[in-house]
């Protein structure tokens, strides 16, 4: 597992204690150091993806998310006739 990479430019906030139950938090953005940001971790057709946190020291933050699909360089084997039957 990689290093966590924290988004520059973003700043996420918890709800203050007096919003509606329909507002999840606030989230501030630096436009330059996000656009910055943005272009150093984009991926090859142009997407980066952010996750919402909360630390265990109870703030709030905005992480990249690395996560790939496994790519397997064997091909799924054919089941026989047998195995496609349940019973």
């Amino acid at each position: 597992m990689s290093d966590p990479i924290f988004a520059d430019g973003f700043i996420l906030k918890a709800p203050h204690e007096k919003a509606p139950e329909w507002v999840k938090g606030s989230l501030s953005i630096n436009v330059a150091e996000a656009i910055a940001f943005l272009e150093k971790n984009k991926d090859t057709k142009g997407w980066v993806n952010l996750d919402l946190k909360v630390g265990k020291s109870n703030k709030w933050y905005v992480q990249k998310n690395d996560w790939k699909p496994a790519t397997t360089s064997e091909a799924t084997p054919e089941l026989t006739d047998d195995e496609k039957t349940p019973f």
